[in-house]
């Protein structure tokens, strides 16, 4: 099977990247930040999880599967601050368990200043 690229939502200024890559059985979802459907980045913590959930979904169905089937998941958090919340926010939107492997890191910052979280994602597309 060839690699399948999945490109960004038009009104989404990307970088130069897929929003995911599908390869055999395996889908690699880049990066999601939390902006929302025009392409705007909300200030809030919650607002931007609640969009990159959004995204990862759209770009999951896109590809066939779903929360599901995701396998492994990196989280990467500009304030230790927001751990808490984003664990409470995390086991609503990736549950019930079993939940996927995840890391999550604390970086220094992420591309935009604005952005308080990204994350990436790997799922199988095994059926």
């Amino acid at each position: 099977m060839p690699i399948q690229h999945f490109a960004p939502p038009p009104h989404v200024k990307a970088p130069p990247l897929s929003f995911a890559t599908r390869a055999g059985d395996l889908l690699f979802v880049s990066g999601i930040p939390g902006f929302d459907a025009a392409g705007a980045l909300p200030d809030g913590f919650e607002a931007q999880f609640a969009n990159v959930v959004v995204n990862i979904k759209r770009v999951l169905d896109e590809a066939g599967a779903g929360i599901r089937d995701l396998v492994k998941v990196n989280v990467l958090l500009t304030r230790a601050s927001d751990v808490a919340a984003m664990n409470a926010l995390y086991a609503g939107a990736f549950g019930p368990p079993p939940y996927p492997a995840r890391t999550t890191c604390v970086v220094q910052a992420l591309p935009g200043p604005k952005m308080l979280i990204e994350i990436e994602a790997v799922a199988s597309l095994a059926k």
